[in-house]
């Protein structure tokens, strides 16, 4: 099934890499046009316990010198009016079809931690990271919106932080290992058309999450 699922990956990376290049085109112009900044951002993620690699994303805030943690409230102000289309749709992750060719990631898996969660929890992480990580998943649909609600509130870093490692990542940790219970083909293609189309419910082979 593994074997199944990372040709699926391959082929579809491949065709959608073909497809979107233009429009990924006009989005790296748009954004070195929008402030002459970068036109990537560039991050170490882990893709298990022992095993980093760096996650490729359009850039979707203005830089700092200094930048560590999960966003929050505190670097609400850094997102540039570009950056936030790019994240409502989703076309900031465009550059991940690469990190999946690369065999980095999935489509569809838990999204790839930073090391310093992984760290604070290597057990927990031990078997999240058992499943390649995804581009999106069960958790990034079910919980992604509400961990922005969570998250929007915190006005410093040090709050984030502990908002994060408090009420986030013992949930998504959770939904990914239902993930890693009930994942197949099919439930990788419902979970992607969900991603896509958000009316498409979620099910697993134990019913509705």
């Amino acid at each position: 099934m593994r074997r199944g699922k990372r040709a699926m990956d391959i082929a579809l990376a491949l065709g959608l890499v073909l497809l979107l290049w233009p429009l990924g085109l006009v989005l790296a112009v748009m954004i070195k046009l929008a402030d002459g900044g970068d036109i990537f951002y560039v991050a170490e993620r882990m893709r298990a316990v022992d095993r980093p690699f760096l996650l490729w994303k359009f850039r979707t805030m203005r830089a700092v010198p200094v930048d560590a943690g999960v966003s929050g409230g505190d670097k609400a102000a850094r997102v540039t009016a570009l950056g936030r289309f790019l994240r409502r749709s989703r076309l900031d992750e465009l550059p991940q079809l690469f990190n999946i060719l690369r065999g980095d990631m999935s489509f569809v898996g838990p999204r790839p931690p930073l090391r310093r969660y992984v760290e604070m929890h290597p057990a927990l992480y031990g078997e999240v990271l058992k499943s390649r990580p995804g581009v999106t998943g069960l958790a990034t649909l079910a919980f992604h919106r509400r961990e922005e609600a969570l998250l929007a509130g915190c006005g410093t870093a040090e709050e984030t932080e502990a908002v994060y490692v408090r009420r986030c990542v013992p949930v998504k940790a959770r939904l990914d290992l239902i993930y890693a219970r009930e994942q197949g083909l099919c439930y990788d293609v419902q979970l992607m058309l969900a991603t896509v189309v958000r009316r498409v419910p979620l099910r697993g082979r134990r019913g509705r999450f």
